[in-house]
């Protein structure tokens, strides 16, 4: 801290529609060593081009959760500082699988080091106060300014407590990548707004149609109502071995049913259809009157330091087939670039196994797998020996999930046996890795905790899992990987609208695209590089030119017919034709300062 000249604590008070950028409401920021203090109502805002507060290389940034104040700053146009302390993220990483009873919001983390705060009542009085909109009296404004203030002030009583326990150096990177979140948030993704409206418009008789077209090939609907006897019947139908709970009863969750669509595709439509009438997706998917699909990230919220944005905001947690609601503007294209089997990758790494190496540097780790442990000539090829490829494919994917045999066996639709003697030569084939991981599980026990290269620490807990203890050390130096390529790319001056677990998606100008899906993938690279200790992943992209849009192969069916239907009711009301529904309209995204939200994606002031 000493090299520091000034350390300012900042927060606003903001707002945003659903989809749309943050719409500023006031300001405060005190510099911690002199005691300066600023404080700005929204107009007084705009009249600076740059922060009033110092943003070079001598100074500090500290907030709690950053990205929400970035995003201010870029609503703004102001430059994002260079260092940044993020106490949220630091919270995080103190208290990761360990009990918060009042939660990792800035309140919670006052009352863990028994820290005053104001009541949570007010604090909730002066969110709706903020997210009203419209004209403020004198009296209001003092009060917003005196609220956003409170929060200032609890950042200089939090961080003297919490500076005996934070690594500053893995500390300033975490904070580097909430401007990367800030800027990947404000980005968005493009979507084809058209077609989401109309999708909106006629959601109830897609709904109704779906069901009768999809259900042709299952029967298993009766009205709106699935039936779980019905379906129990078409399994055995189909000799479908399926997943059951202790009960006796079939497992219906969505998570069981994507498992075995992997298995058995011909369930996926059967799997999007009840996804699509569970969840009102089309009503949350947070999509701005621009087009853009933003939506906050949850930087840091999962254990492994993955981010956990809103399934049903996020694009990319609803349903597969709705992502062919992503397409790009005229002259503009967008890539999905995403590590290879990075989680093996990792696995090599971190273990030094050589065997495990090879395998990933062959490109297809799978069927190298299947040579080393000898059940496939050294001359088999993906063609030659497909359903061997399989087999073990899934072998890999089981160990890395933590699968036992009897999964494993329903994953490849084999006997148990088979599944046995599978994760026997995984076992094996890589004794190395496995004395590794089993070391890693000893030493969680005994130690209480792990952590990634650059510091992502989780606790072990009164209940450990042995199972996530196995997986942690990959999954988080995944999401370490990301969070850095991000950083980079973002610094880079690349357009990054995304990341979607182990890949990012980046939008170009068409003139441009194919050189910024190289210099995406050689930064990518670095960033495993700089992460593994200099073993290099490779990376594939996937390339979306306009006028095409995204496809995801899972769920193109269900597009497919959700667009076919989508097309008939359209003719039946150009000719006239009386719809059996009435319609669902879309949800008004009017980002105005006089018109109150009806939906934000931030809490006012901290997104928690």
């Amino acid at each position: 801290m000493d090299s520091f000249k000034e350390i300012w604590a900042i927060d606003f008070e903001f707002t945003a529609l659903s989809g749309a950028v943050p719409q500023v409401r006031c300001l405060v920021a005190l510099e911690l060593r002199s005691g300066r203090k600023i404080r700005l109502w929204c107009d007084e805002t705009l009249q600076f081009i740059e922060p009033p507060y110092s943003i070079s290389s001598d100074a500090l940034f500290v907030a709690y959760y950053a990205s929400a104040e970035f995003g201010c700053h870029l609503s703004l146009r102001w430059t994002l500082p260079v260092h940044v302390l993020d106490l949220f993220a630091e919270f995080r990483v103190m208290t990761n699988g360990l009990p918060v009873p009042c939660g990792s919001g800035l309140l919670g983390a006052l009352a863990y080091f028994g820290l005053s705060s104001i009541d949570t009542a007010e604090k909730e009085s002066m969110r709706d106060l903020a997210l009203r909109g419209g004209d403020y009296s004198v009296e209001e404004r003092e009060a917003l300014l005196d609220y956003c203030e409170t929060d200032v002030e609890a950042l200089a009583r939090l961080l003297p407590v919490m500076l005996p326990k934070i690594d500053m150096p893995r500390a300033l990177l975490r904070g580097n990548y909430m401007k990367a979140a800030a800027i990947m948030e404000f980005n968005g993704m493009p979507i084809d707004l058209k077609m989401l409206v109309r999708l909106r418009e006629h959601w109830t008789e897609i709904q109704d149609t779906l069901i009768a077209e999809i259900d042709r090939d299952y029967g298993v609907y009766e009205g709106r109502t699935f039936k779980v006897g019905r379906f129990a019947q078409w399994l055995v139908n189909h000799n479908i071995e399926w997943i059951h709970l202790p009960s006796g009863a079939l497992d219906m969750k969505d998570d069981t049913f994507r498992e075995m669509a992997r298995i058995h595709p011909e369930i996926s439509p059967l799997r999007e259809l009840r996804a699509s009438l569970s969840q009102m997706q089309l009503a949350e998917l947070s999509v701005g009157e621009d087009g853009r699909n933003r939506c906050i990230l949850s930087a840091f919220r999962a254990r492994t330091g993955r981010n956990q944005p809103s399934n049903s905001k996020f694009i990319f947690g609803s349903s597969v087939w709705l992502r062919g609601l992503l397409k790009p503007a005229e002259g503009f294209g967008i890539a999905y670039i995403d590590w290879s089997q990075q989680e093996f990758g990792v696995a090599a790494a971190l273990s030094n196994d050589p065997l495990m190496k090879d395998a990933y540097q062959s490109g297809d780790p799978y069927l190298a797998f299947a040579k080393q442990a000898g059940a496939v000539p050294a001359d088999a090829t993906k063609k030659s020996h497909k359903a061997e490829r399989e087999q073990f494919k899934a072998c890999v994917l089981a160990v890395q999930y933590g699968m036992g045999a009897d999964s494993l066996a329903l994953r490849i639709n084999q006997p148990v046996i088979r599944a046995r003697e599978l994760l026997h030569l995984h076992r094996e084939t890589y004794r190395v890795f496995w004395a590794w991981s089993d070391s890693v599980v000893d030493y969680a026990m005994l130690r209480c905790k792990l952590w990634t290269t650059f510091g992502w620490e989780v606790h072990t807990g009164m209940d450990p899992n042995p199972r996530f203890l196995r997986n942690f050390l990959m999954q988080g130096n995944g999401s370490e990987m990301l969070r850095l390529a991000c950083c980079m790319v973002a610094d880079a001056g690349i357009k990054i609208c995304a990341p979607v677990h182990d890949a990012i998606l980046i939008e170009a100008p068409l003139d441009e695209l194919d050189r910024i899906i190289e210099q995406t993938k050689a930064i990518m690279a670095k960033a495993s590089s700089i992460v593994l200790d200099g073993f290099v992943l490779s990376s594939d992209a996937e390339i979306v030119r306009y006028p095409d849009r995204y496809s995801d192969e899972r769920g193109v069916k269900m597009w497919e017919t959700v667009t076919s239907i989508l097309d008939r009711l359209d003719d039946n009301l150009s000719s006239g034709s009386p719809t059996a529904h009435p319609t669902v309209h879309p949800q008004t995204t009017t980002c105005t300062t006089d018109i109150a939200p009806v939906q934000s994606y931030y809490l006012v002031g901290e997104s928690l």
